[in-house]
C-alpha cells in the first residue's frame, strides 16, 4: 500500500493529460548508442515564410480531422464527440448516434478517416474507446486505467472489466447531423486509421499492458521466451477489410494462438500514421516511454520490439525506490528479430499525427514528412531521401501549440489539430 500511494501521489503531482508525454516533468535519459545515424540534421535550405490562419479556437481537445467533399471540415474531440467546422468557423452541435465512449488517460474517441467512395456511400471509419457492458460513458480519472491496475497482480487484472478498444465504420447522414448504421469492425485498437494502396484497413493501437504482466512504462524482464504475449497485447497494427472481416493473406492466419486481424507488433503508442506514396507503406509515430520516439516503416509479421527493446528508459516519476533512467525489458536498444526504427528522438518530442506533403501549395515542400509535436510544440518537417530522414526542420515554434492532427487539404494549404482546441490552416506567407 505504501509504494501505491507514492505511486499515486507522485502522478497526482504531475497533472498530466496523457501518460505518454511525460519528459519535461521526468528529465531525459542519456542518449543511448544508436544501430543507426539520428537526429539529422536541419536543411540545407529552411522552410519559406509560413502565415498561420486559425479557422477556430473553440473545439474540446480535438483528436482528428477530415475533409468533407462540401468543404466542411469533420471533427473529433477526444472526450466523446465529433462537430462539423465550416470554413468560416462556426462549429456545429455535436452529431448525433456516436457510440459511448469512455475517456481515461489517453483512451477516447480518436481518429476518423472516410471511405474513398465517401461522395456515393457515406461511409467512414472511428476509433474509440468503449466502456464495459452496463457501464455509462464518463471521463474517468487518470488513476483508473493506470495505479489501479498496474498495482495489482495479472490474475487480478484479468477480473477488471476496464472498457475495451474499438474500430468501426458509419454512415455520416446527408445533412452532416448524425451517424448512422454503426457497426463495430475490430476490437483491440484505437489509434490511427489508415486506408491502404489495396483499399485495407490498417488499424494502430497502443500496447495494453492491463492484459500481461508490465505496465505502461514496461518492466525490467523480457518475454521472450513467449512472444505471442507482445504479438497480441503489445502494440499493435491490425489489418482488415472496410468490411470487418479478415484479408487471407494476413501474416498470422497460420497460428491459432494469434488474432487474425494482427499484422505487426512490439509499437507502444502509434499515434501518427499515414501511407508513403513513394511506396505504398505505412510509417507510423510511436510515443517512447521516457525518451526514445520512434518513426517505424510497418510491414507484415514484423517485431518493433515493445516491450523488450526501446531507446527509451522508465519514468523517473513512478519509481519507488529512487532509481533513475532504469531500462526497459532486457535494456537492449536493438536485437536481432526486432526492426529499428526509421529515426528516434531523444529527448521526447511526444509524436502525434503524420503527413507526407504531396501538394503544390508549398512546392519545397513536396516529398517531405510531417510530424505534429505535442511536447515538442511544433510541427517538424523531415526530409527523405528513400527510406532514410536526412533533414529535420521544427517549424511554428513561436506559435507554443501541442500539435496532435496533421492533415493536407485539397488545396494544398497544411491543416493542424492542436490540443488546446484550434484548427490551424498553413499556407505562404503573402
Amino acid at each position: 500500500m505504501q509504494n501505491f500511494a507514492l505511486r499515486a501521489a507522485a502522478l497526482a503531482a504531475l497533472l498530466l493529460p496523457c501518460a505518454h508525454t511525460q519528459s519535461r516533468f521526468a528529465g531525459n535519459p542519456p542518449k543511448p548508442k544508436p544501430a543507426f545515424p539520428n537526429q539529422a540534421p536541419r536543411p540545407s535550405k529552411p522552410s519559406p515564410g509560413i502565415e498561420v490562419e486559425t479557422i477556430t479556437a473553440r473545439l474540446n481537445s480535438p483528436w482528428s480531422l477530415a475533409f468533407l467533399p462540401d468543404g466542411n471540415f469533420l471533427i473529433t474531440e477526444s472526450a466523446g464527440t465529433m462537430r462539423i467546422v465550416r470554413p468560416d468557423g462556426v462549429v456545429s452541435e455535436p452529431i448525433g448516434g456516436v457510440p459511448g465512449v469512455k475517456v481515461v488517460s489517453a483512451q477516447g474517441l480518436h481518429d476518423v478517416v472516410l471511405d474513398p467512395d465517401f461522395a456515393r456511400n457515406r461511409f467512414l471509419y472511428f476509433t474509440y474507446f468503449a466502456p464495459p457492458r452496463g457501464e455509462a460513458p464518463a471521463l474517468w480519472p487518470n488513476e483508473f486505467f493506470y495505479q489501479q491496475v498496474w498495482t495489482k497482480s495479472l490474475a487480478e487484472r484479468r477480473t477488471l472489466s476496464l472498457g475495451m478498444e474499438r474500430v468501426a465504420s458509419a454512415r455520416l447522414s446527408p445533412d452532416n447531423r448524425k451517424l448512422e448504421d454503426v457497426q463495430i469492425l475490430a476490437e483491440g485498437a484505437e489509434r490511427r486509421v489508415v486506408i491502404a494502396p489495396d483499399g485495407k484497413l490498417l488499424v494502430t493501437g497502443a500496447d495494453r499492458f492491463r492484459f500481461y504482466d508490465s505496465d505502461l512504462d514496461g518492466v525490467e524482464h523480457d518475454f521472450t521466451e513467449n512472444p505471442d504475449i507482445r504479438r497480441n497485447f503489445s502494440g499493435r497494427v491490425l489489418r482488415i477489410n472496410r468490411d470487418g472481416s479478415i484479408p487471407p493473406d494476413n501474416p498470422w492466419l497460420s497460428r491459432a494462438t494469434v488474432p487474425p486481424e494482427t499484422f505487426a507488433h512490439g509499437l507502444r503508442d502509434p499515434e501518427g500514421a499515414a501511407i508513403n506514396p513513394a511506396t505504398g507503406e505505412l510509417w507510423v509515430t510511436d510515443h517512447g516511454p521516457q525518451g526514445g520516439d520512434e518513426i517505424n516503416i510497418v510491414r507484415a509479421g514484423k517485431d518493433y520490439g515493445w516491450p523488450d527493446v526501446s531507446y527509451g528508459t522508465q519514468y523517473d516519476a513512478y519509481r519507488t525506490d529512487g532509481r533513475k533512467n532504469v531500462p526497459v525489458g532486457n535494456g537492449a536498444t536493438s536485437m536481432k528479430g526486432v526492426e529499428e526504427p526509421v529515426y528516434f528522438w531523444i529527448p521526447d518530442i511526444a509524436p502525434s499525427g503524420m503527413l507526407f506533403y504531396t501538394g503544390s501549395l508549398f512546392p519545397d515542400w513536396k516529398g517531405n514528412l510531417f510530424v505534429g509535436a505535442l511536447e515538442g510544440q511544433c510541427l517538424v518537417r523531415l526530409v527523405l531521401q528513400g527510406d532514410r530522414i536526412v533533414a529535420e526542420e521544427r517549424l511554428l515554434l513561436d506559435q507554443k501549440q501541442r500539435i496532435r492532427d496533421v492533415r493536407q487539404g485539397s488545396d494544398g494549404a497544411v491543416y493542424l489539430l492542436t490540443r488546446g482546441g484550434s484548427l490551424l490552416r498553413l499556407v505562404p506567407k503573402r
